[in-house]
């Protein structure tokens, strides 16, 4: 980062953390006091990982050419035996459009590239995270996963995501406070969740609470204070100001959610503790109780895990966000709309999909047959294999380990020897080897999960914690990028050409070939209502 843009930042953060460090005081958009109790101890790292293959040290150090870098692409089309150049840029790619030039008559339009799932489509350019999945690499603004999950804390982390720079002492001072000064919920959003069923999915009680709490800042809202309130003149603080907030209140937002089925009122915040600690701390001490202080090794731990969520290059999750974000819509409701993708069970879901499936083995004498039955296709295996990862997925090695620390503390998982057997017995397999089918971050982030008491239902709501930074990283970079424009997407139509209005008497009865509303069965309470009758007065 210059210096010029590291000190405006440390300006920012200053004023909105409230000035030189001073007796915690009370949140910004709260509802009641954060209590400021001294932190007990500190806590120490449990990861363990040395530097991978791919430090500064190794060959792996220089960056390589991306795709084989500039040059030009001849495109020959067969139709019409024109042959087309099309520049391939630095970073190995081609512009979709410069393919609309390629025509051969018919409706006079170019011809369209094709990608569903966008496998293989770049949508924008990031200087944020990169993954090489056939090399097993996941690094944050170029520092390897397994460095900062050793030597760095989240909310380092966060800062490194969305200001591209490690924090000298002083910006990680300020940031941290004025993150954990804003960790306090409005009452509206506490009345809103409280309002939900008790049984509630926490997901869905968790999306409640970030769309409340976008209700509560009108004067961030583009739809409402204009369109450039983010580009405006003071830019920098409109954004920081609602980066610290959303941090900040996730984490909170997500401890309502736990005790909206526990029943128990939420303490309020700790601005005094680390990130993870602080959450910890909202989801165990009793409401008053200052003085109560998580384990400090799980307290790491947690914070690890956050680590390794925080980004993860352009998933379904952080593409819904840039999508969302391209509109100019107000950037809680990006965040409310990535965490909805995240919601899905073929993306946060996974990790609960994973311990369900090792539950259902139950023992490592049945993983012999659980394996077969995949092969069969009669089972299927959660937690091997990824989109992007062909080698191996670096933070499930790392995960691993948090997983033995969590266990020395709380207790072993007798789940976790079922999940060695099954790693062992599938590594060793050519069927999974062919496929390169290799442990994912999913398959022992729900054991770690599981052992710190958390239900099944609530793992994706502590993915979608600390992913929280990596969409508001990638929302920040998008407002600056001068190739940003609204999300709009081809498509290869398919369906009728032209068709005439019929009147109701000329259709026949019964349309062919076309879809048509269910026949949707009856409640029961609906029966019950319908077969009783009015008293006449």
């Amino acid at each position: 980062m210059a210096s010029s843009s590291s000190h405006r930042l440390s300006m920012v953060l200053n004023h909105l953390s409230g000035g030189a460090p001073a007796p915690a005081p009370a949140p910004s958009d709260s509802y009641e006091s954060v209590c400021a109790a001294p932190c007990a101890a500190s806590v120490s790292t449990t990861s363990q990982v040395a530097s991978d293959a791919h430090s500064a040290s190794s060959s792996a150090s220089k960056k390589p050419v991306f795709g084989g870098g500039k040059g030009t692409l001849a495109v020959t089309d067969s139709r019409t035996a024109k042959t087309y150049q099309i520049e391939i840029n630095q970073n190995g790619a081609i512009k979709a459009t410069d393919f609309k030039n390629i025509k051969a008559g018919g409706d006079g339009a170019g011809v369209k590239v094709f990608d569903p799932g966008y496998v293989n489509t770049a949508a924008c350019k990031s200087a944020i995270s990169y993954i090489d999945g056939d090399k097993g690499i996941l690094r944050y603004r170029g520092y390897p996963i397994e460095e900062l999950a050793e030597n760095s804390t989240y909310l380092e982390s966060a800062y490194l995501l969305m200001y591209g720079s490690l924090p000298s002492k002083t910006q990680l001072h300020q940031w941290e406070r004025a993150v954990m000064q804003h960790s306090a919920l409005p009452q509206s959003v506490v009345d809103a969740v409280n309002s939900l069923p008790h049984d509630a999915h926490p997901m869905g009680v968790l999306l409640t609470g970030i769309n409340a709490l976008s209700l509560q800042h009108p004067e961030a809202n583009p739809a409402i204070s204009g369109q450039n309130v983010y580009n405006g003149r003071d830019k920098n603080e409109v954004r920081d100001k609602q980066i610290v907030r959303i941090i900040g209140k996730m984490s909170a937002i997500a401890a309502l959610a736990y005790h909206r089925a526990t029943g128990r009122t939420m303490p309020s915040p700790n601005v005094s503790l680390g990130y993870a600690e602080n959450f910890l701390y909202m989801l165990d001490a009793h409401s008053g109780n200052v003085n109560y202080r998580p384990h400090p090794k799980l307290a790491r731990a947690l914070d690890i895990m956050f680590i390794l969520h925080a980004d993860h290059e352009m998933n379904c999750s952080t593409a819904a966000m840039r999508h969302l974000a391209s509109s100019g819509v107000d950037v809680y409701t990006c965040v409310a709309g990535a965490v909805g993708a995240l919601y899905g069970p073929l993306h946060g879901g996974a990790n609960e999909a994973v311990l369900r499936m090792l539950m259902r083995i139950g023992s490592v004498d049945e993983v012999p047959r659980f394996l077969e039955g995949v092969k069969a296709r009669r089972e299927k295996l959660f937690g091997f294999g990824h989109r992007v990862y062909k080698n191996f997925d670096p933070r499930a090695t790392i995960i691993r380990r948090v997983a033995e620390e969590v266990f020395q503390i709380v207790g072993r998982d007798p789940l976790i020897d079922v999940a060695k057997a099954l790693q062992d017995a599938a590594l060793s397999d050519d069927y999974f080897i062919k496929r390169k089918l290799y442990p994912n971050v999913d398959f022992y982030s729900g054991l770690v999960y599981r052992s710190m008491g958390f239900p099944p239902e609530y793992f994706t709501v502590l993915f979608a914690i600390p992913r929280a930074t990596g969409y508001l990283a990638h929302w920040r970079e998008s407002l600056d990028d001068e190739d940003s424009r609204i999300v709009r997407p081809q498509q290869v139509y398919t369906g009728e050409w032209l068709r005439r209005y019929e009147a109701m008497d000329g259709r026949p009865q019964v349309a062919g070939g076309v879809d048509a509303v269910s026949d949707l069965p009856m409640s029961n309470a609906t029966r019950r209502r319908l077969v009783g009758s009015s008293v006449a007065k």
